[in-house]
C-alpha cells in the first residue's frame, strides 16, 4: 500500500496545483499545513532538507521525497499516466 503525505501552505500556488493533479488522478493523500503545524514542518525539513513547499512524501516499499510540483517524477513514483 502506498501512503502519500503532502506538505503545503495555504498561500502556495504550486500546492494548489499538486492537489488538483492528485484529485484528477484519484490519488489519496494526507495534507499537512506546515504553516500551522510545527511538528509536521519539522518532519518535512528533516525528511527533505527543504523549507519550501510543496513536498510530497511517498511511502511504499521505499520512501521517496519529491520537492516542488514535478509531474513527471510524481507519475513515475506513483506509477500513473
Amino acid at each position: 500500500m502506498t501512503d502519500v503525505k503532502l506538505f503545503t501552505t495555504p498561500s502556495c500556488p504550486y500546492c494548489n496545483k499538486i492537489k488538483k493533479f492528485f484529485d484528477e488522478k484519484e490519488i489519496e493523500y494526507s495534507e499537512f499545513n506546515v504553516a500551522e503545524n510545527k511538528e509536521r514542518a519539522e518532519e518535512m525539513v528533516k525528511k527533505s532538507g527543504q523549507r519550501g513547499v510543496p513536498v510530497t512524501l511517498v511511502e511504499n516499499d521505499e520512501e521517496e521525497i519529491i520537492v516542488g510540483f514535478d509531474k513527471e517524477k510524481l507519475r513515475k513514483v506513483l506509477d500513473i499516466q
